[in-house]
């Protein structure tokens, strides 16, 4: 929470903390201000805090609850307004994100569920909790805060206007491929994924329905977009097309292998004193595959990496692949 609050100050956000009775058992409020360089709520009565949880909820561009504890998400889907901060969702006319974290029990309860189901009724969006290890002794299960990065992609989300990309399907490819020689090598490029994923990001920032297919990346992928992972030129063809239909915008991010080997040697090949030949063949061109499958008016982005002739090598690709847009 500390850290969110931290990440959210770094990029520029006017960050007001409300810290629940609870919450205070765990950390000082001195702690986020430090953080935060603001003054830290505590209470809902005292000398000249009386209307402070309608000043803060008019203030808020968005308010968000992380974690929400399943004693929290039960007070707030019954209008309690016994405590500062179930008092400003109250008064809120704003955006509100809930982030549940507890016991994997507690979150799997049948009361619990029909508190999120009602919150969610409400207009309360409501993150669910990550999988993994839970308190000391209790093994790990769906209960964990996500990490401070995804919920600050979701407030992202939440304050976006107004947005073109707003329902709009969206595939990003991103990352290299793999193709096999033998069990233990393969032909593949340089590349790092972070250009498709800070892609997928932003459209998904923006509204959009997004689809992320990922051969190899060097970067964790978002936890937020759905991903299909793939290995080969073969692999995301297939991903491409199977998504391709509903898509209004394909942006083709990854770099595919060009060439694969003619046959993948069932061993791993020895080093020997004379170096193994091995003949290599074309790999499917995904982008030329897609132009008789594309739905009507979508948008189609292409890249070119040229070690010469760049521009006149992307002007060329622009043209043969059908493209609206390509990046050299």
């Amino acid at each position: 929470s500390v850290w969110l609050a931290r990440l959210l100050t770094q990029a520029g956000a006017e960050v007001d903390v409300v810290m629940t009775r609870g919450a205070r058992e765990f950390v000082g409020p001195i702690t986020f201000e430090a953080v935060t360089g603001r003054p830290v709520y505590t209470e809902i009565f005292g000398p000249g805090h009386a209307l402070d949880h309608i000043r803060l909820a008019r203030e808020a561009n968005v308010i968000v609850v992380a974690p929400a504890t399943a004693d929290f998400v039960a007070r707030a889907a019954h209008g309690l307004g016994d405590d500062l901060l179930t008092a400003c969702l109250l008064a809120a006319q704003t955006k509100v994100l809930l982030v549940p974290a507890m016991n994997d029990r507690m979150w799997s309860h049948a009361q619990t569920k029909r508190n999120v189901a009602h919150a969610r009724s409400l207009g309360y969006e409501i993150l669910e909790p990550a999988e993994g290890p839970l308190a000391v002794g209790e093994g790990s299960g769906p209960g964990r805060m996500p990490e401070p990065d995804e919920i600050m992609s979701h407030v992202g989300r939440l304050l976006e206007g107004k947005s073109s990309l707003k329902g709009k399907k969206v595939i990003v490819t991103a990352g290299a491929t793999r193709e096999p020689i033998d069990p233990v090598r393969f032909i593949s490029n340089h590349s790092s994924g972070k250009m498709g994923v800070a892609l997928a990001r932003a459209a998904w920032r923006r509204g959009a329905e997004v689809t992320l297919i990922a051969g190899h990346v060097d970067i964790p992928l978002p936890v937020e977009i759905p991903t299909l992972n793939v290995d080969t030129v073969q692999e995301m063809s297939r991903s491409v097309a199977q998504n391709l239909p509903a898509a209004d915008v394909l942006i083709m991010a990854a770099a595919p292998a060009d060439f694969r080997p003619a046959s993948e040697a069932p061993e791993k090949i020895k080093k020997g004193r004379a170096a193994p030949k091995i003949v290599l063949e074309p790999t499917e061109d995904i982008l030329q595959s897609t132009i008789p499958k594309r739905k009507k008016k979508s948008v189609i982005v292409g890249f070119a990496l040229e070690t010469s002739d760049g521009m006149k090598n992307a002007k060329e690709k622009l043209k043969a692949k059908d493209l609206d847009l390509v990046i050299l």
